[in-house]
């Protein structure tokens, strides 16, 4: 597989895109116009540059408004065309984009069109160039790649060939098998791009809210499964206009975007064995079995102030590392580090972000796999040297500068806490509450960096993405997606923050990047679960009442259960498949927090709560600790 980008789909200048592009690992780049003509460098001084990283120029794009035009404006078409021509030779560039004409203009007619490109194709060809016809999906006359390809068709020429996109395609609901028919050696280049499912108009959709493969909600993966049927053997492209990604980091989005492609690529050939696999197949998606443990950076001082909140909620101090100032709480299924090391990462992280949850073990059936397709995912490795006799857990670089684990779900599991940790007897021991297991971890970062976990986890692990939710903050609105898997052993949210007047984005900004913000602990009976955490001193969130007085009205409950979970301090939503009960501790001046869940065959995670619970915790925050809105002088 051979992958390119488009300049116009990563931000910067045109230097800083090249060596971003090159970076990323791609084997080649579309040069976008306007990316020549808003430098000062000279076609050669691009040429050069673009060699010098070791990148093919595999397009330059877009040529407008060609075909199909009466005299004089035919002629004026062609003179323009020649003067690209003039331009490609200096850059390099053997393949220029012609997309559909929206010119007023232009007559129509599939004849017209192939005269026309039969004889730029004379042109092209004496040259040593090629012309590739796309069909924009808001073409004044060819809006569909079958019409785009009966003009390629009957021009009859071999420097006339077609450019898919799959935008183009897919946006206006043209099955993409219909590609199956057209012979690959006549598709001279392939475009991707991904989008969420908007009715909008098509022009503005694909303007401004593109994204890579795997972040959107088009089938591109059957996209390329038939172009790949085809025989096509050239480059996979990204052609990306996203207005986030126009102000994002150049390295950033470039990098999410041949993770993308090794993703899909990874998808295609599982299921076309005939298509063009990369050389080394990468090892499968890993299936989570659980959060094996969550690990908190913290000093000493601040470490008083965590085990106290833990006791609260029923965990017991169970261990110390027998060579670390390390200590494990447990509850259930549940292990929770408190890491208050003078060096290494957690102390790093202690440094950077305060008291934080910085790393979390997630169970897998083969680590050494999981390690090996993250980092052909582009993931970065964490290898901190262990203490002598420590186990080297496999890891990476996870959201935020976070770390990853991955534990072997087996013997190595037990052998983990046994083999480094020393039992011992808690001097506050706390009335265990029942909490069986982690429900679910949720991440806030800022809106920006959404897009980029959510591929980040989705290409690396066996999961699905729910639909995503705009949350109501007083302060604002929070974009939260949901990734889980069928077991619900990895349950994530993944919250992004659009300014820091919200909860969220108080968090990201008192953190200093994202981070584990809430961690939700699963009980089997929540009632009984909130007795003995009051009787552990736990002091629970304390929504309105006016809350609790609704729920009779959208639910009919009677009034004793209702005043049994106001009492209790308990929020309650239900669905088609049963009921959700959560409560909620007091949120920390950063914005961190600890929930507990009941699920009674509800799969959802209470997003109807989600306003009401922020409200209150915004309320039981220090004035001083939120931001607040700029002075009007």
């Amino acid at each position: 597989m051979r992958t390119s980008i488009a300049t116009v789909s990563v931000s910067g200048t045109l230097p800083e895109k090249i060596a971003a592009i090159a970076a990323a690992g791609f084997d080649g780049l579309e040069l976008f116009e306007q990316d020549l003509l808003v430098t000062d460098e000279t076609p050669a001084t691009i040429r050069r540059m673009i060699e010098g990283h070791g990148l093919a120029l595999t397009l330059y794009q877009p040529f407008r408004d060609f075909e199909t035009l009466p005299e004089p404006h035919r002629q004026a078409a062609f003179d323009r065309a020649e003067r690209k021509f003039d331009l490609m030779q200096e850059l390099g560039a053997d393949l220029m984009l012609i997309c559909s004409s929206v010119s007023p203009q232009a007559l129509g007619g599939i004849d017209r069109a192939a005269a026309d490109f039969r004889d730029l194709g004379d042109r092209a060809a004496r040259r040593g160039l090629r012309v590739g016809y796309e069909a924009l999906c808001w073409g004044r006359h060819v809006s569909d790649h079958r019409d785009a390809w009966e003009i390629v068709r009957r021009a009859d020429h071999p420097a006339i060939g077609l450019v898919l996109d799959s935008f183009h395609t897919l946006a206006k609901g043209i099955d993409p098998e219909t590609i199956r028919a057209i012979p690959g050696d006549r598709i001279f280049i392939v475009q991707l791009a991904d989008a969420p499912l908007i009715h909008m108009d098509l022009l503005h959709w694909s303007r401004h809210l593109r994204n890579m493969p795997g972040e959107g909600d088009l089938p591109v993966k059957d996209f390329v499964k038939a172009v790949y049927a085809t025989g096509y053997a050239g480059y996979l492209s990204l052609e990306i206009f996203n207005d986030q990604f126009r102000g994002g980091s150049a390295r950033s989005i470039a990098h999410d975007g041949h993770r993308s492609l090794v993703h899909l690529m990874d998808q295609v050939t599982r299921e076309v064995p005939a298509a063009r696999a990369p050389a080394r197949p990468l090892p499968d998606r890993s299936v989570v079995h659980g959060v094996s443990f969550v690990e908190f950076a913290a000093d000493a001082r601040r470490a008083e102030g965590l085990a106290a909140t833990l006791r609260t909620l029923g965990f017991r101090k169970a261990g110390r590392h027998r060579s670390k100032s390390v200590d494990l709480y447990r509850q259930g299924e549940i292990n929770i580090v408190v890491n208050t090391e003078q060096q290494g990462q957690a102390r790093s992280a202690f440094l950077a972000h305060g008291t934080a949850a910085y790393a979390i073990g997630l169970m897998v059936d083969d680590a050494g796999a999981t390690l090996s397709r993250a980092v052909a995912l582009g993931a970065e490795p964490f290898d901190q040297e262990p203490n002598p006799g420590d186990i080297r857990l496999p890891g990476i670089r996870g959201i935020g500068g976070s770390v990853i684990h991955f534990v072997d779900r087996s013997a190595e599991l037990v052998r983990l806490w046994e083999h480094e940790f020393v039992n011992v007897a808690d001097e506050a021991p706390a009335r265990d509450a029942g909490l069986e297991r982690i429900d679910h971890v949720a991440q806030t970062m800022f809106v920006d960096e959404l897009l980029t976990s959510l591929l980040f986890y989705t290409s690396l692990f066996d999961v699905r993405k729910l639909p995503m939710v705009d949350v109501v903050d007083p302060g604002g609105l929070v974009r939260s997606q949901v990734i889980e898997n069928d077991s619900g052993g990895l349950r994530l949210t993944l919250n992004g923050a659009e300014n820091r007047r919200t909860l969220a984005g108080h968090f990201v900004t008192e953190l200093f990047g994202a981070g584990i913000q809430h961690i939700a602990f699963a009980t089997r009976d929540l009632a009984r679960t909130a007795a003995a955490l009051s009787a552990n001193g736990f002091q629970p969130l304390r929504v309105s009442p006016n809350y609790y007085a609704d729920l009779t009205a959208r639910f009919g409950l009677p009034d004793a259960e209702v005043e049994a979970l106001r009492s209790a301090g308990i929020l309650y939503d239900r669905d088609a498949d049963g009921e959700f009960l959560q409560l909620y501790g007091r949120t920390g001046e950063d914005g961190f927090f600890f929930e507990v869940v009941e699920r009674r065959g509800y799969a959802g995670y209470g997003a109807f709560n989600a306003p009401f619970r922020i409200a209150a915790q915004k309320r039981h925050l220090a004035p001083a600790t939120l931001p607040r809105p700029l002075e009007r002088g």
